[in-house]
């Protein structure tokens, strides 16, 4: 699969850095090289972006597990050992052959991350990835957390439903310091990370969020997606308590003087569960390249 599309493509020539991309898309392969099948090994979490085959809604979600549950187990293929609850709107998809899915693993404790999209295959004790492209992100707008805890006693609260934001729920999301974007193009999907201080995220009202997308590796493979096929999923996590919050809908982005860009989400569905993670990670030391970051 090329690396980028036309809606990629667009936005690289609009912001004149179509140069910069194509260089910095020669560090995407096909393999899960040994350095990043070692850190593969000491995660304790691995985001997932990809669309229901029944409703064509795009989710991000997140599944956990003992450090090792994602492998390496192939040259192009990592092994995920569980999966989702019933309950998360990717249970079908991740069970479903060959339907495209992005994953991104990202440690908080060394602010690295790693992306890996390719193909699901379903296996008896949950499923495989096999890769069309691997890559590694820089630490940029990547909060820090230096230790976690697995609480073994906290068992997750009943999902609730809705189709837009409680007032609780904006408070939430304005406070956020992160969350993960899933997108999709035609035959492929992509889990990303987006973060800035609290209240980077904006709340316009119970149905559209907007956020100022940083400047970044100028690859724009997230919003290129987007502006091919306007479907996404965000993915909202409290750190401490394990609660998540997964909304799908549509985002678009605006373009202002000199470049600057702002994504703005329509809510369709929002899913929010407590507990659902059994990780309590400590308090974030924030990314030096957030913008604003005495606020």
């Amino acid at each position: 699969m090329d690396l980028y599309h036309a809606g990629s493509r667009t936005l690289q020539d609009r912001l004149g850095v179509r140069d910069l991309a194509d260089h910095v898309g020669r560090s995407v392969g096909e393999g899960v090289r040994s350095v990043a099948a070692a850190f593969l090994r000491l995660q304790p979490q691995l985001v997932l972006g990809a669309a229901d085959p029944a409703s064509g809604a795009v989710w991000a979600s997140v599944i956990t597990g003992t450090p090792g549950f994602v492998r390496a187990t192939g040259p192009r293929r990592i092994s995920v050992a569980g999966g989702p609850p019933p309950t998360d709107p990717l249970a079908t998809a991740l069970a479903t052959p060959h339907a495209p899915v992005g994953t991104i693993a990202l440690d908080p404790r060394s602010r690295r991350r790693m992306r890996l999209n390719g193909r699901l295959r379903p296996t008896p004790h949950g499923f495989a990835v096999e890769a069309d492209q691997v890559f590694a992100n820089c630490p940029k707008y990547l909060q820090k957390r230096e230790t976690y805890e697995t609480v073994s006693d906290r068992p997750p609260g009943p999902p609730r439903h809705g189709g837009e934001l409680t007032a609780e729920q904006a408070g939430f999301v304005a406070a956020a310091d992160t969350f993960f974007l899933a997108s999709v193009r035609e035959g492929g999907a992509d889990a990303s990370h987006r973060g800035g201080n609290p209240g980077f995220v904006r709340v316009l009202s119970p149905g559209e969020l907007a956020w100022r997308d940083y400047p970044g590796n100028s690859m724009f493979l997230s919003l290129g997606n987007l502006a091919a096929d306007p479907r996404a999923g965000l993915l909202f996590l409290d750190w401490a308590t394990g609660r998540t919050l997964q909304l799908t809908g549509e985002a678009r982005t605006e373009f202002g003087a000199g470049g600057e860009r702002t994504v703005r989400f329509t809510v369709t569905h929002a899913l929010d569960t407590p507990a659902a993670l059994p990780l309590r990670w400590s308090a974030p030391a924030y990314s030096p390249a957030n913008p604003d970051r005495d606020r």
